[in-house]
């Protein structure tokens, strides 16, 4: 987010407020903090389920499959795992990225990633609220990533692209668990180590004077920032501070039915580099997605209980392209704390454990962000989310980054656990495994 613009943005919305009548400003109360953890609808008899699949088949349709790639067999490299569950005694089968810990525990795997920064520009402006509804103005707002935020970030750390280029995701750093050294090396690698840590069979072996196990992202590359254009009834930028957040920031809500069918058609037109043999990911500076749980409304609209948010990230494939992207939060808007890397760690590792989205287990709930529900794939985030793990301070640039607590492989399959110290998740908050199959 350029918060040079938001900074013009906020005083065209205070322009629109001072000039309103004096009830009105009354009525412009707080809105209350949103909800960080929604999960894109999959279910397709509801409106934002049939929305979301006929706006991505849209999109695949017009942007081609993998247009860049020169070796049409191009592949991710993963390895399939077949498993019988504790809790209820099946079988399953899935695809991780990487080699096999459990038969190839010297197995090293360097993915080639790019890190693609997003320019969003959102049409329409929050204004107040007036007898309960939102109030908006036309009004161009840009968030972007690659310029500074000197409202809601501290300088010489003030440009979002660069704290992300220099955070664990990308860069090495010692990570142990409990105690137990698992290397000097990337979050999503420390987390696959230490999640697969029995299986590796290294014992109390220092990881560092080792050359075993990784699954690392290298090389990354950043390439140049690519431009989404939000039309003004699919979107809303507020000023943070309308939820209490950050004085001075601003957060834009967008339907996510509009910007992912965009990222498909940007995939199709990047450098050759990007092929399904590589994992790009689409940087954000606080923009989330939201949906509509009915047809005709604006989903940006928070005061409207049919508009849906919000969501923080996700990944996704496009036939065998698989692809990520998250935001980096300034906004302080969210009842729980998401800030910086935070949703970036969440959907790394689980693009790592579930790079296509279909890796099946018995179904959990219940905990993290699904509440009320059952949810029956290998997402290693979502059970967790809310929860972070402990901080890393990184003495080259002296900013500390904030990563999320992760539900490790014997947590969804069930006891006894192959993880590190025989844990069920990278901090030790889950002591057990999913427990009975969700009803």
């Amino acid at each position: 987010m350029n918060r040079r613009t938001i900074v013009s943005f906020v005083c065209a919305a205070i322009v629109l407020v001072l000039s309103s009548p004096a009830g009105f400003a009354q009525q412009s109360a707080q809105l209350p903090k949103l909800n960080p953890f929604r999960t894109p609808t999959k279910n397709e008899s509801t409106v934002a389920g049939a929305s979301l699949k006929t706006a991505l088949e849209s999109g695949r349709a017009k942007a081609g499959v993998n247009a860049n790639s020169a070796n049409k067999n191009a592949q991710l490299q993963t390895f399939t795992y077949t498993v019988t569950s504790s809790r209820d005694g099946n079988t399953y089968s899935g695809q991780i990225v990487g080699r096999s810990p459990f038969t190839n525990p010297l197995g090293f795997t360097a993915i080639s990633s790019q890190l693609i920064p997003v320019i969003v520009r959102t049409h329409t402006v929050f204004v107040g609220v007036s007898n309960g509804a939102l109030v908006t103005a036309p009004g161009v707002t840009v968030f972007d990533p690659t310029a500074k935020d000197d409202t809601c970030l501290t300088p010489p750390n003030d440009v979002p692209l660069t704290l992300t280029q220099l955070s664990p995701i990308y860069k090495a750093f010692d990570f142990n668990f409990g105690g137990t050294d698992v290397g000097f090396t990337q979050t999503t690698d420390a987390f696959q180590r230490g999640n697969f840590f029995q299986a590796l069979n290294f014992g109390n072996v220092n990881f560092d004077d080792n050359p075993v196990y990784h699954v690392i992202l290298s090389p990354v590359n950043t390439l140049a920032a690519v431009v989404i254009d939000i039309p003004a009834g699919n979107g809303v930028a507020y000023p943070s501070a309308a939820f209490g957040g950050c004085p001075g920031g601003a957060i834009g809500i967008v339907d996510i039915a509009v910007y992912e069918p965009d990222l498909f058609t940007i995939l199709s037109k990047l450098a050759p580099g990007v092929n399904p043999t590589t994992f790009p990911f689409f940087l954000e500076h606080n923009v989330v997605e939201c949906e509509s749980a009915v047809p005709g409304i604006n989903c940006g609209d928070v005061t409207n209980p049919n508009a849906l948010c919000c969501i923080l990230g996700f990944h996704d494939s496009n036939g065998p392209q698989t692809f990520g992207t998250g935001d980096f939060d300034t906004s302080e808007i969210f009842v729980s704390p998401t800030p910086d890397v935070n949703s970036i760690s969440h959907e790394v590792a689980e693009w790592m454990n579930d790079p296509f989205g279909n890796n099946p287990t018995p179904a959990w709930g219940n905990v993290g962000q699904v509440q009320g529900a059952c949810q029956n794939n290998l997402e290693v985030g979502d059970p967790l989310s809310g929860t972070l793990a402990p901080p890393i301070f990184n003495p080259a640039n002296k900013f500390t980054y904030h990563m999320q607590e992760l539900a490790f492989f014997s947590w969804f399959y069930g006891a006894p656990s192959v993880g590190v110290n025989g844990w069920f998740s990278n901090n030790d908050t889950f002591t057990h495994d999913a427990g009975p199959v969700c009803q």
